[in-house]
């Protein structure tokens, strides 16, 4: 089995230490060089959530040269939700009464939604469970839907106890606008385009939605909200008169395995970049423009949801101080301890080489000595003593070197020089066998 020597140990330690910088530096480079690219569902292409962040993807790639941010059309939230869970999406735009799957962290409060209830300005249904038989505009999937059927289930009012209308948000639409749905349930932010359009192409007026406030027991999501008089048209105002709903809020996600550096750097333009997120939605937008305004951070203390992606929590705690501030006296400790106990170790490796040397020379200055004895040896007998004291000084130096209590270079020194004495105990041999032979003759 090879010997190693602490020497040799300290060298390959170091060697070891050296690559694994290499390589830590390498995936440093790497990892600052490399573009990230956030897949985003994004809901409908003429929906808020859409429009906002495809001008988020745009001041985005202005500031960053190494995010980009692909943004997906789907059917909504639960679309949404379900292709976070699928890997499919590293963010996702999804109403807060939603709940999402253990993959979603939050990122940011976007806008708030309000329920928005129409019905015909001639129709009798004054309150939401007038609704009980009636045809509702709502596609029978996604999130506007668990969000109908949850207020419906407070009200004690069963899925089967209405007729949905619609495959799609236009194709209900239509169904409302010709007469072929009795009402039309949307969540949408206050001002939304569709809203204004189905509220002023004809006679139409808001049902209220209350006991938002009993209905937060059960799904804290929601909150008390209002749609003020005036929200659509201010002569006539519609409504004319505030109508007490349901407000939610509308939340960026992001997956727990999105890239953290990335998803830092979108929650940073995000919150920072507003002014120029509004600019870069087009004019004929002005609504979805002033959505902007409401864009957040999200309080994991007062807002509902899961809890902050690491990257979003490494932007909003950018003002706390940093690790080495707030830990200064513990990592001063450390340090210290660490150049003590270095400092030690450098004291044991220089009185170990200093050990080892002075074994060194006290094997070399033996042979030196016994060199002595053979130049003056008289007798072949006498050079036999001599011979073996070099070999036992040797046996002891040799198992001292097992021992690291003799280093490869003073043993190599000690080597030599015994070396050289071996030869002239043999040169010194044949001398005297030859001088006795010729004195014989």
């Amino acid at each position: 089995m090879p010997r190693l020597s602490i020497s040799r140990i300290v060298q390959v330690a170091l060697a070891i230490l050296s690559l694994g910088l290499i390589a830590f530096l390498g995936a440093g480079v790497y990892q600052s060089s490399r573009v990230r690219i956030l897949r985003a569902a994004a809901g409908s292409s003429n929906g808020d959530s859409y429009i906002l962040l495809s001008a988020l993807k745009k001041v985005v790639e202005r500031h960053s040269s190494k995010v980009r941010i692909e943004v997906i059309e789907t059917g909504g939230t639960v679309e949404n939700l379900h292709m976070l869970e699928e890997r499919n999406a590293d963010l996702a735009v999804a109403q807060a009464d939603v709940t999402p799957g253990p993959s979603a962290q939050s990122v940011a409060v976007l806008f708030d939604d309000t329920f928005q209830l129409l019905v015909h300005e001639a129709s009798p249904i004054g309150h939401f469970v007038d609704l009980r038989g009636k045809r509702i505009a709502l596609a029978r999937s996604g999130g506007q839907f668990d969000s109908f059927m949850r207020v419906a289930n407070h009200y004690g009012l069963r899925e089967d106890d209405f007729a949905f209308v619609g495959a799609t948000d236009a194709l209900a639409d239509q169904a409302f606008l010709s007469g072929g749905a009795h009402a039309l349930f949307r969540v949408r932010a206050l001002g939304n385009p569709a809203i204004q359009h189905l509220a002023g192409a004809g006679a139409t007026r808001f049902i209220p939605i209350s006991q938002a406030e009993a209905m937060k027991i059960r799904y804290p999501a929601f909150q008390p909200g209002v749609i003020p008089t005036g929200a659509y048209s201010g002569e006539p105002p519609i409504p004319p008169a505030d109508v007490p709903s349901i407000a939610i809020h509308r939340m960026l996600m992001a997956r727990d395995g999105a890239d953290e550096e990335a998803v830092r750097e979108v929650t940073q333009v995000l919150l920072e970049q507003r002014q120029e997120i509004a600019q870069a939605i087009p004019d004929q937008l002005g609504v979805v423009r002033l959505l902007v305004g409401q864009i957040r951070r999200f309080d994991i203390h007062s807002d509902f949801g899961p809890g902050l992606h690491r990257g979003a929590a490494s932007y909003y705690d950018k003002d706390k101080p940093s690790f080495l501030r707030a830990n200064a006296d513990y990592l001063g400790l450390m340090l210290s301890v660490a150049v003590m106990v270095g400092s030690w170790i450098w004291q044991l490796k220089n009185w170990m080489s200093r050990q080892q040397k002075n074994a060194g020379d006290a094997y070399t200055s033996r042979v030196v000595q016994l060199m002595t004895d053979a130049q003056s040896a008289e007798s072949p007998k006498a050079l036999d003593l001599v011979k073996a004291e070099l070999l036992a000084t040797l046996t002891a130096a040799v198992r001292d070197l097992d021992a690291d209590k003799l280093s490869e270079e003073s043993f190599q020194s000690f080597r030599d020089v015994l070396q050289t004495v071996l030869g002239l105990v043999r040169e010194r041999r044949e001398m005297l066998e030859s001088h006795g032979n010729y004195l014989r003759a």
